[in-house]
C-alpha cells in the first residue's frame, strides 16, 4: 500500500526596499543621566516616604494568575535590619562602612559602661542607706 501526501507549495515575492524601511519603528529614548527620572514621568503631588512607616512593619503582595488563582505572600520585616535616614547614608554607603565604624564605637564602650556601672551601685547603696 503506497502513502501519498500532498503539498503545498507558497511563493512569496519580497518587494525591493531598503534596510530603512524592513526596520521595526523604534522610539529613542532620550539620554538619561543617573539619578534622573524620565520626562514623561509625573510625581506632581507624591509624598516621598508615604508609606515608609508601614513598609517597616510588614505587608502582603497578592499575585493574580490567569488561571484564577491567588498566591498570597506575607513579607515581615527583618528584626536584624537596619534602616539609616538619608544623612546618614551620605556618610555611610554601605553595610560595610557601617559596621567598620559601629565596631570602632564598641570598642569605646566598655570603659563607659563600667562607669556607668559603679555610679549606679553608688546611687543603690545610697537608697538603701536611707
Amino acid at each position: 500500500m503506497l502513502n501519498t501526501y500532498q503539498a503545498t507549495l507558497v511563493v512569496v515575492r519580497l518587494n525591493p526596499m531598503n534596510g530603512e524601511n524592513m526596520r521595526k519603528a523604534t522610539s529613542k529614548p532620550s539620554a538619561i543621566k543617573d539619578g534622573e527620572m524620565r520626562r514623561e514621568y509625573d510625581f506632581t503631588g507624591g509624598v516621598r516616604g508615604k508609606h515608609y512607616k508601614e513598609m517597616l512593619k510588614g505587608y502582603t503582595i497578592k499575585i493574580h494568575k490567569s488561571d484564577g488563582t491567588t498566591i498570597v505572600k506575607h513579607i515581615k520585616p527583618v528584626s536584624e535590619s537596619v534602616v539609616l535616614a538619608p544623612d546618614v547614608l551620605e556618610y555611610f554607603p554601605d553595610s560595610e562602612a557601617v559596621n567598620k565604624a559601629l565596631r570602632a564605637l564598641i570598642a569605646l564602650i566598655p570603659n563607659q559602661r563600667q562607669m556607668v556601672a559603679k555610679k549606679e551601685r553608688k546611687t543603690r547603696a545610697a537608697s538603701l542607706a536611707v
